[in-house]
């Protein structure tokens, strides 16, 4: 009877420590990649709790053979259009071709680039990003994967592990701005019980938490702060190569067309190449600060009207330039109207080359 209580014993003593062990090796997996989920959400939309739920459950945390062997955390098979590294690796069949990283978190970028180019996961960015079942349920039908129960097993890492919290905090960044770590007893929980006390992403309105006049107006020395600051006192981010113009626009409740229209683009642009500075609100007509500009190696009128914070429309009348054409450098760029002494020298025509998002 003795030996029967110490078996019992021992099994529910190495069953506890197991479990513990494998929090631990989630919350470890949390900690290191909760940036980089939260940084996905801001450049794509794809909200950080179900890229953190996909991860946790796709790669056993960072555990499984696939995960270490090829640093693919989410399960993504080659597909006909895959050109980078690849591993073989059993699956629904044996030897099933899936796609090899460089690293975690070029691993985390082709995910959500994945899920927001693929028509048929597109239903998925009309939803509240908070609503983490829609988006599990949505990912399911939309065939992400042949488990049935994958929809239950994601919503139960998230809950599990409170992930929601890391979608709000990529809302408040990239809605208001705050690029700043928020305590847990600040966030709710996002639990059945409490889900009408969540933000919608409609309601968010840029700057809406945090009042105009304390935001940080660009002194034009430094790099550029993170998130939501001011220039010519105009809002702005300055975004990364590859982020999403269609995702920002949605969580700043403003429209693509508007967004385009703010930063002198045109044609239907989504996903931008270089990093650059994007306008949440239209530019004024001049420089509420200095005169004019003084134009660097490398910069075209359409730099300087972001740099700036003016529209480009009024740079070029105010230099007497016609669209398409860039000033040399070293010339004096006017950022308000007036009586100019003279107008900058332009590039001729086979030098100019305007830069495209």
């Amino acid at each position: 009877m003795k030996r029967l209580l110490l078996v019992a014993v021992s099994f529910f003593t190495i069953l506890f420590f197991a479990n513990a062990q494998s929090a631990d090796v989630i919350q470890q997996y949390i900690d290191q990649y909760k940036e980089i989920a939260i940084n996905e959400e801001i450049r794509t939309g794809v909200p950080a709790a179900i890229t953190l739920a996909q991860g946790i459950f796709e790669s056993m945390a960072g555990k499984s053979d696939l995960a270490i062997a090829s640093n693919n955390h989410f399960g993504i098979k080659c597909k006909e259009n895959w050109t980078g590294g690849k591993v073989y690796h059993d699956d629904d069949a044996r030897g099933e071709c899936f796609r090899q990283y460089n690293s975690v978190e070029e691993s985390f970028r082709d995910h959500s680039d994945f899920l927001k180019t693929r028509p048929h996961y597109a239903f998925l960015f009309d939803l509240d990003p908070t609503d983490y079942k829609a988006w599990a349920h949505g990912l399911k039908k939309a065939g992400y994967a042949t488990n049935p129960s994958y929809a239950y097993a994601l919503i139960k890492k998230i809950e599990e592990n409170d992930l929601g919290q890391y979608t709000l905090i990529a809302l408040q960044r990239g809605g208001n701005g705050q690029d700043v770590a928020m305590n847990r007893a600040d966030l709710p929980v996002i639990m059945n019980a409490i889900k009408t006390s969540l933000p919608n992403v409609n309601q968010i309105q840029p700057g809406a938490a945090v009042p105009e006049e304390i935001l940080e107006e660009y002194s034009g020395y430094d790099s550029y702060p993170a998130g939501l600051f001011t220039i010519n006192k105009t809002k702005v981010i300055f975004a990364s190569a590859g982020t999403s113009l269609f995702a920002l626009a949605a969580n700043n409740n403003i429209s693509l067309e508007k967004l385009l229209n703010f930063n002198d683009m045109e044609g239907n642009v989504d996903i931008i190449k270089n990093d650059q500075l994007v306008y949440l609100d239209r530019k004024p007509k001049k420089s509420d600060k200095q005169d004019f500009h003084i134009v660097a190696p490398g910069e075209t009128i359409e730099i300087i009207a972001q740099k700036e914070g003016v529209q480009l429309e009024s740079l070029l009348e105010y230099n007497k330039m016609q669209k398409g054409l860039q000033p040399a450098p070293g010339e004096k760029v006017y950022l308000k109207p007036g009586k100019q002494a003279y107008y900058p020298k332009l590039l001729p025509r086979t030098a100019t080359k305007t830069p495209q998002a």
